[in-house]
């Protein structure tokens, strides 16, 4: 059984919020999730991720504030005729 990684955004330092979201995206294999726990609604972050990474992506909201946000971002599953 494999457990979800929980990315707790707050705690993290300011200058590399971002970066270390989409770094843990970057390190997932097609299929792969984690969990974004947040202090406000991560929509922009969405947006970012898709214009960076293209369409390969869903963003799952678990939990939708009002103080505490929850999404599950999951990378999609290769189709059948592509590789990594």
């Amino acid at each position: 059984m494999n457990t979800i990684k929980t990315l707790d955004v707050p705690s993290l330092p300011l200058a590399v919020k971002h970066k270390t979201i989409i770094q843990t995206f970057d390190d997932l294999l097609p299929g792969e999730s984690f969990i974004i726990h947040n202090d406000h609604d991560p929509k922009p972050l969405y947006h970012e991720l898709i214009r960076k990474k293209g369409d390969i992506l869903t963003f799952d909201y678990l939990e939708n504030g009002p103080v505490l946000w929850r999404v599950l971002v999951t990378k999609k599953p290769l189709a059948a005729n592509e590789s990594i």
